[in-house]
């Protein structure tokens, strides 16, 4: 039984190292899981992070691309818009161009008549062609006349006022209030362009120049927006003057609506 004892104690003794061997092994693999779980926990969390800057990245660039295309896509509609408004300022140009022909085609002609007739009652007048024989108020008529030619709108609507101050009884002084209303009319004030022809209509009402007056009143209350206003004016001049080229054209722009 001694042997049995010393024996027993000779086997543990040396069985307990190994066995203190084992128990210190496991708990440095249970380490080495730790430290690496934590390694690979702070990759993906790296991982994570980077994926997100990458993905808000990728977001940003698509926002900035699809302001680029909305940039671009405004860049052309006001390119468009900018091709409409020339187009309209070049004919709005050639239709005020073609007015103020006729509106001088016509002043040609009434005045040429109303020469007819004064040389017909006073057989004597030195020929028109004659500079010394030109009154002075037919040379300040023609100057103002001429700067409204030249499209100097301003400076024709005073030359055209002192001329009705200094030859208020001039058988010109009618024209001379018409093409005030057409100068103003020139240039878009179109409220004085009323004025101006409504003031003709009221000192000369059977002037020849009167429809004249009246299609342009009807043209400057169409450009402020009145079509309702202009539509009674057409129907007026049309039953007041009914054979004058002015009724002409208002009719025609009664059957169209109004429109020049």
């Amino acid at each position: 039984m001694r042997r049995l004892a010393v024996v027993a104690a000779l086997g543990w003794a040396l069985a307990a190292p190994a066995l203190a061997q084992g128990l210190f092994d496991d708990n440095e693999a249970r380490r080495r899981v730790d430290n690496l779980r934590q390694q690979v926990e702070a990759s993906q969390k790296a991982i994570d992070e980077r994926l997100s800057r990458i993905e808000a990245g990728a977001a940003e660039r698509r926002m900035i691309l699809d302001l680029a295309g909305q940039i671009e896509g405004l860049r052309e509609e006001l390119a468009r818009m900018r091709g409409q408004i020339e187009v309209l300022t070049y004919q709005a140009e050639n239709a005020e161009k073609r007015q103020k022909d006729l509106y001088l085609d016509i002043d040609t002609r009434l005045r040429k008549l109303e020469q007819g007739r004064e040389q017909a009652a006073a057989p004597d007048k030195p020929p028109a062609g004659d500079a010394a024989a030109v009154p002075a108020e037919t040379k300040a008529y023609e100057a103002a006349l001429n700067q409204f030619k030249l499209g100097q709108y301003a400076l024709a609507v005073s030359a055209f006022q002192g001329f009705l101050v200094t030859y208020p009884e001039s058988q010109l002084a009618p024209s001379a209030q018409y093409w005030i209303g057409n100068a103003h009319y020139a240039q878009r004030e179109y409220k004085a362009a009323i004025a101006a022809q409504q003031k003709l209509l009221s000192a000369w009402p059977e002037n020849p120049k009167a429809p004249d007056a009246m299609l342009n009143i009807a043209s400057a209350q169409e450009a402020m927006g009145d079509k309702r206003s202009a539509q009674r004016t057409l129907q007026g001049l049309v039953a007041k003057f009914p054979s004058s080229p002015a009724a002409a054209s208002a009719k025609q722009r009664l059957v169209s609506g109004g429109k020049r």
